[in-house]
C-alpha cells in the first residue's frame, strides 16, 4: 500500500492579514468606548450643575403653565369679553400634495366654503412650502379635512383670542393682530398687563355691564335700521364716577373675524357740531357767572336776528314770535333768544366754560379719541352760534361728560372704561357751582315735561335731558338735506345717577315706524326712552310715577296757551 500524504499549507500573509484587522476593530472598539463615555461624563456633569444651581420648580411656575398667555377681559359683573383659548388652524404645504389637486381643491371649496375651489387649485399648485387655510377652526372641520387622507395637510394647536359676545363691544375692546399683540380698543391699552406672567391669571374688569351694553346696541341698531341712517353712537355714564356702562358705534364690526379696517369709534373718534344740545351749556354758562340771575327774564325773539352778513332764525313751524325767558328759550330751543344770551354772555365767558368741560381737548379716556373742533377766532357770531351747537364740534363722549357734569352738582370727572373701586372714585375738578347745577336740573326736565324732549319719557325713571338737531357737515359746508340727531339725557333728575347720549346721523323719516320727521324729538329721543326702560332697573334704579324734581318754582313761567308743537330740536 502506498499512502501519499499532502503538504501542510502556508499561512503566513492571510494570517498577518487578519491579524490586523482584528487589532483595528479593537482600535475602534475601544476609541468609540472612549467616546461614549465622554458623552456620558459630560451628561452626568450637566445634570451635576443643574442639581446644584438650578432652582428648583415651585408652584409659581406650575401655575404658569396652566394659564393662558393671555389674560382675559370681563364686564363689571364678570361675564367673559375676551378670553385666551387653545384652537385649531389648519394648514397645507402645496409641495407636498401627492393626490389630484383639482380634486382637493374641490372638496376644501366645499369644507371651508371662504374661498372658491378656484382659489385653493392655484393654492395647491403654487409650490409654495406652507399656506394656512383656515385658523380658528372647528374641530368637526379639523376631522372632516383630516379625512381626505392628503398628507400634504398640516393641523396644528396654537393661542387663539376668542370674544364669546361676537359684535358686543367691539369698539371698547379692539382686536390683535397676527403675532398676537393688541392694536386698538382696551386690548391695545391693557396689552402689557394683559400679557404679564405675574398678571394675566386674573381677570381685568372693565366698567361696562354687558345688559346694559346689549339693549343700548340693540335699539340704537333697530332705530338706524328703520330710519336707513347712516350711522349711529350712543354712551351711558355713570355721573359720579365717569365709569361708561355702555358704550357703541354702529356700524360696528366682528372681532373673530375682521376682515379688513374696523370702522371707527364715533363715540370718541368722531367730531360733530351738536346742535340745541349745547343750549343748556350756555345758559349754564350764563347763570354760573351771574350774567343771568332772574329766570323770568326775557328776550326778543319776535323776529330772526340780523348779525351783519348772517340770519339767525328759528325752525319754520316752531317759532314763537314773542319774548322769552329762560325756561321757555329751553322749552322751546330757540335759537335766538340763545344767541342774545350768549351775546350778552360774550365770548370769554362762554369759552371758559367750554373749556372748563373739556371741549378744546381729546376726551380723557384710556382709548383716546378726536380733538375738538374749536373755532379759531371767536368773534360776535361765533359766540352766538357755538351757544346752540355751530361752529364748534366735539365727540359724543364730550357732550355726555358735559352733561354729567350739569346734573351730578358741577364736578367734571374723567371717563373711563375700568371698573373703579368705590372708594377710589377720583375727585374731579369743580366746573359749575352747585347751585348752578340744582337750577339746569330742573330746566332739562321741563324740557321733557313740556318741550322738545317728550318722546324722550320713560314713565317712573324721571327723565331730564335736549335734543339737538344740526345739519351735517360736507365738503366744507352744510348738507341741507341730512342732519345729525342727539338727545342728550339724565335719570333719576331728583337723584341723578346715569347719563345718556344718543345720536343717529342722517336719518329718515318713516312714516310706517310712526317717525314723521329727521328731527331729535322724533329720531333720537325715543332711543333713550326704550333703552333706560329696559335697563333702568337693571341700574339699581327703581322707576316710581309718584316722583319727581320740584319745578314748581319755574312752571308758572312757561306760556299755557294752546300746546306748542313738537319742535324740531
Amino acid at each position: 500500500m502506498i499512502v501519499v500524504v499532502a503538504p501542510p499549507t502556508r499561512q503566513g500573509r492571510t494570517g498577518g492579514a487578519r491579524q490586523a484587522l482584528v487589532a483595528i476593530a479593537q482600535l475602534r472598539l475601544m476609541v468609540l468606548s472612549l467616546l461614549f463615555g465622554f458623552g456620558m461624563l459630560v451628561v452626568i456633569g450637566k445634570l451635576a450643575l443643574l442639581a446644584l444651581w438650578a432652582e428648583p420648580a415651585v408652584a409659581r411656575d406650575i401655575g404658569l403653565a396652566l394659564i393662558p398667555p393671555r389674560g382675559d377681559i370681563v364686564d363689571r359683573n364678570g361675564a367673559p369679553l375676551a378670553r385666551s383659548i387653545d384652537a385649531w388652524s389648519i394648514a397645507v404645504h402645496p409641495n407636498q400634495v401627492i393626490g389630484d389637486k383639482a380634486a382637493l381643491a374641490q372638496k376644501l371649496a366645499e369644507l371651508i366654503p371662504e374661498q372658491s375651489a378656484s382659489h385653493y387649485y392655484a393654492l395647491l399648485n403654487s409650490g409654495g412650502s406652507f399656506a394656512y387655510l383656515k385658523r380658528r377652526a372647528m374641530p368637526e372641520l379639523v376631522t372632516a379635512v383630516n379625512a381626505l387622507g392628503e398628507p400634504g395637510m398640516e393641523f396644528q394647536r396654537e393661542p387663539d383670542r376668542l370674544y364669546p359676545q361676537s359684535t358686543m363691544a367691539a369698539h371698547i375692546l379692539g382686536f390683535l393682530d397676527a403675532k398676537g399683540a393688541g392694536v386698538s380698543g382696551m386690548e391695545k391699552v391693557l396689552d402689557r398687563q394683559l400679557t404679564d406672567p405675574a398678571k394675566r391669571g386674573a381677570p381685568v374688569a372693565l366698567s361696562i355691564d354687558t345688559r346694559v351694553q346689549a339693549a343700548l346696541e340693540n335699539e340704537l341698531g333697530r332705530a338706524m335700521t328703520d330710519l336707513q341712517a347712516r350711522g349711529a353712537a350712543g354712551v351711558i355714564l355713570d355721573v359720579h364716577t365717569g365709569e361708561v356702562l355702555a358704550m357703541t358705534s354702529l356700524p360696528s364690526f366682528n372681532p373673530n373675524a375682521l376682515g379688513g379696517a374696523a370702522p371707527p369709534n364715533n363715540v370718541t373718534q368722531s367730531v360733530y357740531e351738536l346742535g340745541s344740545t349745547f343750549k343748556p351749556l350756555a345758559v349754564a354758562a350764563a347763570i354760573d357767572s351771574g350774567t343771568i340771575t332772574n329766570m323770568a327774564r326775557r328776550f326778543d325773539a319776535t323776529r330772526p336776528l340780523q348779525v351783519g352778513r348772517f340770519m339767525i332764525h328759528d325752525d319754520p313751524g316752531d317759532e314763537q314770535f314773542r319774548w322769552l325767558n329762560i325756561p321757555e328759550t329751553l322749552v322751546y330751543s330757540s335759537n335766538i333768544a340763545t344767541a342774545r344770551i350768549a351775546d350778552e354772555l360774550g365770548a370769554e365767558k362762554l369759552q371758559n366754560m367750554f373749556r372748563r368741560l373739556g371741549f378744546d381737548r381729546r376726551p380723557g379716556i384710556e382709548v383716546g379719541g378726536a380733538k375738538p373742533l374749536w373755532p379759531s377766532y371767536w368773534g360776535r357770531i361765533t359766540v352766538m352760534t357755538t351757544a346752540y351747537g355751530h361752529g364748534i364740534a366735539v365727540t359724543p363722549l364730550h357732550l355726555a361728560n358735559a352733561y354729567a357734569t350739569l346734573v351730578n352738582g358741577g364736578i367734571l370727572r374723567p371717563t373711563t372704561l375700568l371698573k373703579i373701586d368705590p372708594n377710589k372714585v377720583p375727585a374731579g375738578e369743580r366746573a359749575l357751582q352747585e347751585s348752578t347745577s340744582a337750577r339746569m336740573r330742573q330746566l332739562l326736565r321741563l324740557i321733557v315735561l313740556k318741550g322738545t324732549g317728550r318722546k324722550g319719557e320713560a314713565p317712573g325713571f324721571r327723565i331730564a335731558g335736549k335734543t339737538g338737531t344740526a345739519e351735517a357737515a360736507s365738503g366744507g359746508g352744510y348738507d341741507k338735506h341730512r342732519n345729525v340727531s342727539t338727545f342728550a339725557a339724565a335719570f333719576p333728575i331728583d337723584a341723578p345717577r346715569y347719563v345718556m347720549v344718543a345720536m343717529l346721523d342722517s336719518p329718515k323719516a318713516n312714516p310706517q315706524k310712526g317717525v314723521y320727521r329727521t328731527t331729535a324729538a322724533w329720531t333720537a329721543a325715543p332711543v333713550v326712552s326704550r333703552v333706560v326702560s329696559r335697563t333702568g332697573t337693571l341700574l339699581g334704579v327703581t322707576p316710581n310715577a309718584g316722583r319727581d324734581i320740584d319745578e314748581r318754582e319755574l312752571l308758572p313761567l312757561i306760556w299755557t296757551g294752546p300746546d306748542p308743537k313738537l319742535g324740531a330740536e
